[in-house]
């Protein structure tokens, strides 16, 4: 299985200032294989650390801060070799362990000659309490879930993503590749990117153990929801993450929290919805009141959007039978699209470095998918998972906003092409989207 930040991890080896790294992602996404990937193809050995597995390595971290002792303890007990340079050392399941994650400082300043990666689940609770790691003193990667590109890879389709990754003019993708293409992103909807779930279907053709993978992630999650320090904000938490099938499925997307529970209020609840952000199972994305720098400056914090970290797993959450992508579009326009825009914001997440927004008006109804910045430009983007590609919300948002609207981005079934200002963007082609923009614009600029 081929997985694209292994480029990243490589630029980290050999950056001249190369710092301890920490990896983060959810459950099963893949982190502990990419980093023993990495340790493979890249340098002689591998020390591997789990602190789940064995928890008395924990008592190293506490008891000293001589990091020379510390590898020295850690090759004893594990009988693992440890050479600078040399040896990948990971350390696994390092959420718990806030001494571990400290002693990076001391890594960092006393040892750099020593190449080491942390992992851990739920790395992004840990390190959002205060003072739980060493500030400027680690690299800090996401791993998401594998992108559609990293699936055609893994379903043995490289000559699709070689064409796709090939394209460098703004015209039609010929029926020879775009059926095809639009045939796996059906598959892909039904998989989705953790790796898993695609192993079980590109390798083994086998589609009741992929819906059980899906199901068995969906169950870690849920028993992870009961790692919150409150024990209050478990139940809390279940529900708000079992009412984002319901929350996309409404014609307006934004959250609603009545949904979760009658009366319920954002008081009771924005806790338990903060720790799925945290813990980035879910994204949440603010209404923008304009398309201004920087884009924080413009939320409105009272109006945001929530979408699942993935969109097979929206998919098994939602209980859309796999059986949906043998009907035609059906997969693409049920519940209301929204896998379509799920699967959209996934992949726009992994390209720009600005969480996207939303952008809205009320009297009369107005709405934009989604605004992404790329460099210093935002560009607002539609969400179409049907062929009717005709928008009011693009439109008028170009009439209010005329000056900072040079491109607008519409993903649908139709074809590559870019009208005047519109630049139409396959839905299979959602991971090109950076590189496109940027032949959109030169296009347009050269005429």
């Amino acid at each position: 299985m081929e997985r694209l930040i292994l480029n990243q991890l490589l630029n980290w080896k050999n950056s001249p200032y190369r710092k301890p790294l920490i990896l983060k992602g959810v459950r099963q996404v893949g982190k502990t294989w990419i980093l023993k990937e990495f340790g493979r193809r890249f340098y002689e050995n591998t020390a591997y650390f789990n602190f789940d597995e064995n928890e008395e390595y924990k008592q190293f971290f506490e008891t000293t801060k001589d990091v020379n002792r510390l590898l020295q303890n850690l090759m004893l007990a594990s009988g693992q070799k440890i050479l600078p340079e040399k040896t990948l050392i990971i350390f696994d399941e390092v959420q718990d362990c806030p001494n571990v994650i400290n002693s990076m400082k001391y890594f960092c300043e006393n040892a750099p000659q020593y190449h080491i990666a942390c992992a851990g689940s739920l790395l992004g609770i840990a390190l959002a309490k205060p003072s739980s790691f060493p500030v400027g003193k680690v690299n800090f990667l996401q791993i998401d879930p594998m992108t559609f590109t990293e699936f055609l890879l893994a379903n043995g389709d490289d000559n699709l993503a070689a064409y796709l990754e090939q394209i460098d003019t703004l015209e039609p993708i010929p029926d020879a590749f775009f059926n095809p293409l639009y045939e796996k992103l059906k598959m892909y909807y039904i998989t989705g990117g953790m790796p898993e779930s695609v192993l079980m279907w590109t390798e083994a053709r086998d589609v009741n153990a992929m819906q059980d993978s899906l199901s068995a992630i969906i169950d870690a999650y849920e028993r992870d929801f009961a790692k919150h320090p409150d024990v209050r904000e478990f139940p809390k938490i279940s529900m708000v993450w079992k009412s984002i099938p319901s929350q996309l499925a409404k014609e307006n997307k934004k959250f609603i929290y009545k949904v979760i529970k009658e009366g319920a209020r954002a008081r009771e609840y924005e806790d338990a919805l903060q720790w799925l952000v945290d813990a980035r199972l879910v994204h949440k994305i603010y209404r923008s009141t304009a398309p201004g720098l920087p884009m924080s400056a413009y939320d409105d914090i009272s109006a945001f959007k929530i979408y699942l970290v993935d969109v097979g797993l929206l998919r098994r959450l939602s209980q859309l039978s796999p059986s949906a992508f043998a009907e035609g579009n059906r997969l693409f326009t049920e519940f209301k699209g929204a896998l379509t825009e799920n699967f959209v914001l996934q992949t726009l997440i992994t390209q720009f470095e600005v969480m996207p927004r939303y952008w809205s008006q009320n009297n009369p109804p107005y709405e934009v998918d989604f605004l992404i910045q790329r460099e210093n430009d935002i560009f607002p983007v539609e969400v179409k998972s049907e062929a009717n590609t005709t928008s009011k919300s693009m439109k008028k948002f170009k009439e209010l906003f005329p000056d900072k609207v040079k491109l607008r981005i519409r993903f649908s079934l139709d074809n590559l092409k870019l009208d005047d200002d519109v630049l139409n963007i396959p839905l299979f082609m959602a991971d090109q989207t950076d590189r496109l923009i940027r032949l959109a614009l030169e296009q347009n600029n050269a005429q």
